[in-house]
């Protein structure tokens, strides 16, 4: 064995590295087992037992059983932070440090949130076309949103595609050319506008990426994890321990569009008001209405709309002034009410404020214009957007929606409505946006309310300073994603720069907007496309499971080995350990976590690790059986089976790295650890082991290859393959007939790619399928896919209710209908919370748009590994035979295995999903399926040179 020395210092180098990198580990663990003691210690001084608390009451008990480990939880961590500067690690590194350092565990493991998000490029594009009103190229935008849902196309591609057909003999130049700058030209073609379109795509995607990055850093959570698939548009975020998934949400969803908005107040826009309402009445009463637009000064218009609102009486006298008064106006129409909402469509929804006599006799107004209830926003807005309604306003006027204005329960579904002044000609943009905030910070203002404080750069002061100054006696809305949060007076200019949001905040909403303002402004929207939450729970039995599946198969092989092939056996048992090693220590030293879907991947490093070895013994068993001393026959041994070895290793490595480039999630924690066990594979099982043996025989000693059983096992195994293989056609043709009539009762695709939603709930009662199904069907108006685990307590539900709705609490409305439909199986009078921390294992969410990628993404990767194997194998044998053979075998294998995982389909007592893990499945068994066939190519291959006169057959 050449370079015998540099291996030896390689190994050793390894060896003690993956020691010192994996020690992390356990001191980390010794020291938070230290501090769970001492919690435990204080929860049993200073509190009862769920026993002694609520005896002989069971349901009591286990509430105050989980509030007693909420308690635990909390005081686990303060005990975590106040030593995180503890030195743990030989008295030289902090427990920080090697917190940092040590090997994680994969949500699916620990419990925690994973969120896959798409970043939106309507809004740019929008942007830098300069907020174009022209109707074809809007009209675009919305038909390419529409088949983003059912195409694997990009989002770009589309809105060309959809230009192109609704104005053919239009360039894409006129909509960008003035607002961008100088970069495109109106002679400028279709394809450099999509370069250009593109080109500023992938910087916001990028920008996106990072302060979604600079946002998780402040958001608290340790050893979170955030990556970008440039090529996809794709960020993926893994946030664990979390446990308040809607807070997450809109922590990252949040565009943190802030803006400073001039304000219209009623009295300038009164005439304009009465004309729509006007218009708007006739229009819905079917009345034909000549749509005229005043061309008056708006100075004067402005003095008429002051003096009409100042006489006017109320706009609606059904209603009183109140917001509660408003929130009850709930009664049943009666036909006066419907004829006053038929002549007054606008004021029937919005109740208008009306302005007040200041001390100075002057007229004062509010703000806001008027009062809406949250159920009539939609129709409100509706009106709004009607070419004849907004004909009758200024151009630059756009209403808004602020946050409830009172602490009254019966008054929080009352919403302010303001008109703000947009910069002309630019869409919605303010004269100050929030990109020059420089600074924000959770404080209180005067009145001791949660509040958010505010600096600006110096171009923002300059701005701040005029528009202040503009503006004295007038309000100013502050505005957050389209939402006007304050809209405070000013009293004079201010020149520092300074502002404050106010509104009703909790300590965490005003923390975390702080956050989000100080991160800055998304320049592209993310939305959540994917999403998958799992309970401490169901993390802890993924745990368990992994470990004995894992522990189970080490002591299998390490046994069969010994028992096969007698004091060799170490030598591979060896490799196996060293493998294992070398895998979780590379894995923790580039910070990867371990997951469940990792552990799999572990458990078929040890088969392909040991499949090294085994081809390489049993070639030096042959070896012996011809006569040679043991010093040759390891050395022809190994030498011969180098060739098997490497190209089995290749094929499976074509497969992971596929399986890598197209998975999302959990499975590329599989194709990471598959990727590292083959690279290890081929240094333990090949180098490592060779190291062993040389060492072992240079000392006139030898390795035992034989036991009494493996000595006469396949000694004088003369199977006639060629003979005999009609009837495996046969086997194989029954099979695959049996196995196709069964496909066309379909598969169950999993929630990744049907899209919808999907939760593992744990019940308290023994429930009926049928009987879930008609409960929740009352709550979603659809049936939902229904599915026990393992026993009539625990259910997998998945449904496609509001999948296509967006909005940051449409997940809490589908979960909280999920809890509705489910409260028959649980314990009386348990909560919403209670449900969502107790009796929700898990929960994945997948949006159509990302499903049909996924789908796509999986029958690509399946029939590229599939051509790459081949293109491979031609390469290799030079004949084109080969590559046939592989095609029909790894056919086979994969037709197979679907044959009987359709037989199997409502056998088994759990879900048989086609998912992204079955696809991984698939993959492997292409990979080992091929790993088996290249080392029987191999040796067809070998012998065809040694015995050219002996026909093909018998050679097979």
């Amino acid at each position: 064995m050449q370079l015998k020395g540099l291996v030896k210092i390689f190994a050793i180098a390894l060896i003690l590295i993956c020691l010192y990198q994996l020690s992390f580990t356990w001191f980390v663990r010794s020291h938070e087992d230290k501090m769970e003691e001492r919690a435990g210690r204080w929860l049993k001084a200073n509190f009862k037992t769920p026993e002694q608390k609520y005896a002989g009451n069971k349901e009591l008990q286990a509430l105050y059983a989980d509030t007693l480990s909420s308690l635990k939880r909390t005081r686990i961590q303060r005990l975590l932070d106040s030593t995180k500067n503890e030195k743990i690690v030989l008295g030289l590194g902090s427990y920080q440090y090697a917190k940092d350092q040590e090997l994680t565990y994969g949500l699916d493991l620990q419990g925690g949130m994973n969120v896959t998000m798409e970043v939106g490029l309507e809004g740019l594009i929008k942007s830098l076309s300069g907020y174009n009103r022209d109707v074809n190229f809007n009209k675009a935008l919305a038909s390419a949103n529409q088949r983003k849902a059912n195409s694997g196309a990009d989002y770009i591609t589309l809105f060309a595609e959809e230009y192109k057909r609704l104005n053919p003999n239009a360039n894409l130049a006129s909509i960008f050319a003035s607002a961008s700058n100088g970069r495109i030209k109106y002679q400028s073609s279709d394809a450099q506008v999509l370069d250009y379109i593109r080109t500023e795509a992938s910087g916001a995607v990028k920008n996106t990426f990072n302060i979604l990055r600079t946002r998780i850093d402040k958001f608290g959570v340790t050893q979170s994890n955030i990556n970008l698939d440039e090529n996809k548009g794709i960020i993926t975020v893994e946030l664990p321990g979390v446990t308040d998934p809607e807070r997450v949400r809109k922590y990252l969803q949040s565009t943190a569009n802030l803006q400073f908005f001039e304000v219209y107040n009623l009295g300038e826009i009164y005439t304009s008001y009465q004309a729509a309402e006007k218009s708007l009445a006739s229009y819905l009463n079917g009345t034909a209405v000549k749509d005229s637009i005043s061309n008056q000064n708006d100075s004067v218009a402005n003095k008429q709309d002051t003096a009409a609102v100042a006489k006017a009486p109320a706009a609606d006298t059904t209603k009183t002034a109140t917001l509660s008064a408003l929130d009850s106006n709930k009664t049943a129409k009666t036909p006066a009410a419907t004829t006053a909402k038929n002549e007054n469509p606008i004021s029937s929804l919005m109740q208008i404020i009306q302005p007040q006599q200041g001390k100075d006799g002057q007229t004062q107004f509010p703000a806001a214009i008027g009062y809406i209830q949250t159920k009539d926003t939609g129709t409100f807005t509706s009106y709004m957007q009607l070419d004849l309604v907004k004909s009758k306003f200024p151009s630059n006027l756009v209403f808004m929606y602020g946050k409830p204005e009172s602490d009254d329960p019966k008054a929080s579904g009352i919403l302010p409505v303001y008109a703000v002044k947009t910069v002309e000609g630019a869409g919605t943009m303010a004269k100050l946006e929030g990109e020059h905030v420089s600074d924000s910070r959770q404080d209180y203002d005067e009145r001791g309310r949660v509040a958010i404080k505010m600096n600006m750069d110096k171009v923002g002061e300059r701005i701040w300073a005029k528009m202040t100054g503009d503006n004295i006696g007038k309000p100013i809305a502050i505005v957050m994603d389209n939402i006007v949060y304050s809209a405070p007076f000013v009293n004079g200019a201010i020149p520092n720069g300074s502002s404050e949001i106010t509104g009703s905040f909790s300590l965490t909403e005003a923390q975390d907007l702080a956050d989000i303002l100080k991160s800055g402004k998304l320049p592209a929207p993310a939305r959540i496309v994917q999403e998958q939450v799992v309970g401490p729970t169901l993390g802890q039995d993924a745990v368990q499971g992994g470990t004995m599946a894992f522990v189970v198969a080490f002591v299998i092989i390490f046994a069969l080995m010994l028992i096969y092939f007698n004091t060799a056996g170490w030598v591979a048992n060896i490799a196996l350990i060293l493998n294992l090693l070398f895998t979780i220590g590379i894995l923790a030293a580039l910070g990867a976590s371990l997951t469940a879907a990792g552990i799999a991947g572990l458990v078929l490093t040890i088969g392909l690790a040991v499949d090294t070895n085994v081809i390489i013994f049993e070639r030096i068993k042959e070896e012996l059986s011809r006569g040679k001393n043991y010093q040759l026959a390891v050395n022809d041994g190994y030498k011969r089976s180098y060739a098997p070895v490497l190209d089995a290793h290749v094929t499976t490595m074509l497969t992971a790295l596929i399986l890598f480039y197209f998975g999302l999630g959990p499975v590329l924690g599989f194709a990471t650890t598959q990727i590292l066990g083959i690279l290890l594979s081929l240094f333990c099982g090949i180098l490592i082991s060779r190291l062993i043996s040389d060492w072992y025989t240079n000392k006139n000693r030898h390795f035992e290859y034989f036991t009494g059983i493996s000595r006469k096992i396949f000694k004088h195994a003369a199977f006639k393959f060629i003979e005999y293989r009609k009837i495996a056609y046969g086997i194989s043709v029954v099979v695959l007939l049996l196995g196709i009539g069964s496909f066309f009762n379909g598969f169950d695709e999993g929630v990744e790619f049907s899209g919808g939603r999907s939760y593992t709930v744990r019940l308290d009662k023994p429930a009926k399928h049928d009987d879930i199904m008609n409960s929740l069907k009352k709550e979603y108006g659809e049936y939902p896919v229904v599915k026990s685990i393992g026993s009539t307590l625990q259910w997998n539900i998945t449904t496609s209710y509001k999948i296509k709705e967006t909005g940051n609490n449409i997940d809490s409305l589908v979960e909280l209908k999920l809890f509705n439909g489910l409260k028959n199986y649980l314990p009386q009078g348990l909560t919403y919370r209670e449900f969502d921390t107790r009796y929700k294992q898990s929960s994945q969410t997948v949006l159509p748009t990302i499903s049909d990628d996924l789908k796509t993404g999986a029958k690509t990767a399946t029939v590229v590994s599939l051509l790459a194997i081949c293109f491979y194998i031609f390469i290799r044998f030079r004949d084109w035979r080969y590559s046939l053979g592989t095609i029909v075998a790894l056919l086979h294998d994969v037709f197979v295995t679907l044959a009987v995982f359709s037989f199997l389909r409502g056998v088994v007592p759990f879900p048989l999903e086609i998912d992204q893990h079955f696809i991984a499945a698939i993959l492997t068994v292409i990979g080992f399926s091929m790993n088996d066939t290249v080392i029987v190519f191999d040796r067809i291959r070998e012998d065809s040179r040694l015995m050219k006169n002996t026909d093909k057959g018998t050679i097979i």
